[in-house]
């Protein structure tokens, strides 16, 4: 297992212009993480002039690896024009995950506030069949695709492995997010062990989970059924942490794993003690 973060768990200092991407890699490095994933929420790998190749420099001169690429997509449109449109453009995302020298590659596949089964089948073929043209397309470069749960339209387990199966392609896989299952109501530990043997990649984050009748106040958002959710420092929310780490871990996973921090609290101190959680939950957990 290597150990590391998602770009996106630093976006707090990213935003205030404290900290770019290069210092993002450095942080980690600094931090004890062992990779970073990309995720270009805040920086802008198409409008800065050879960024990809700084991050890949930044990288091997930090001794840090580039785990994952992971980008925003909705195949989900209106008509056969847009739907073209969006997959011409997500293979482009490929050619950038080429220039980031990574093998993993994550794209979103759905957003609509309909996200009932029935509009989710009325789509699926559409979404298998631009998933399995991406797919096709990066793997002449050695990149696996990936769905993450998350969304909604596409983030409950089943779904997940449903697309995955329906694609059929052995370098489309999941981006397991073990925390995003509450957001749609399920057991995480349940869908963690479910979906775990299908993972290209695998983020840990957490959540604090309020009844939907008890409304928190500030910084919350809602389950699809109601249920009141805060982004955690991970060990310390409503998680079995101790145990879906146990659960990866027995599934034999053993790739990348990527802190992703969502909290209220400081985005360098909430990652760092979510580093150092799951390092030793990791330890002490049985395989």
């Amino acid at each position: 297992m290597k150990l590391g973060v998602s770009t996106y768990s630093l976006y707090q200092m990213i935003r205030s212009g404290e900290m770019d991407v290069l210092d993002v890699i450095a942080w980690t490095a600094e931090t004890g993480g062992e990779h970073v994933e990309i995720v270009p929420v805040g920086f802008d790998l198409y409008g800065q002039e050879g960024l990809a190749e700084r991050i890949r420099e930044k990288a091997a001169a930090c001794g840090i690896e580039l785990s994952n690429y992971a980008v925003r997509g909705n195949l989900v449109t209106d008509g056969e024009e847009a739907y073209r449109a969006e997959i011409e453009r997500l293979k482009r995302e490929v050619d950038m995950a080429a220039r980031l020298g990574v093998s993993l590659m994550r794209h979103d596949v759905a957003t609509h506030p309909d996200t009932s089964v029935r509009h989710y089948l009325s789509h699926l073929d559409n979404i298998v069949e631009g998933c399995r043209e991406i797919a096709d397309y990066a793997a002449s470069f050695g990149i696996t695709t990936s769905i993450e749960n998350h969304g909604y339209f596409i983030q409950a387990s089943d779904r997940v492995l449903g697309l995955i199966e329906a694609v059929g392609r052995d370098n489309f896989r999941t981006t397991l997010d073990v925390g995003n299952f509450v957001c749609v109501d399920e057991d995480p530990l349940a869908s963690v062990r479910k979906n775990a043997s299908y993972a290209s990649m695998v983020h840990f984050k957490d959540f604090y989970i309020r009844p939907e009748n008890r409304d928190p106040g500030e910084g919350w958002f809602r389950s699809e059924a109601g249920r009141y959710l805060r982004g955690a420092i991970v060990g310390q929310g409503d998680l079995p942490i101790a145990e879906i780490t146990a659960a990866v871990k027995r599934s034999g996973y053993d790739g990348y794993i990527s802190v992703e921090f969502e909290g209220l609290e400081s985005c360098t101190t909430g990652t760092r003690i979510a580093l150092d959680n799951v390092r030793r939950l990791w330890e002490v957990a049985s395989s």
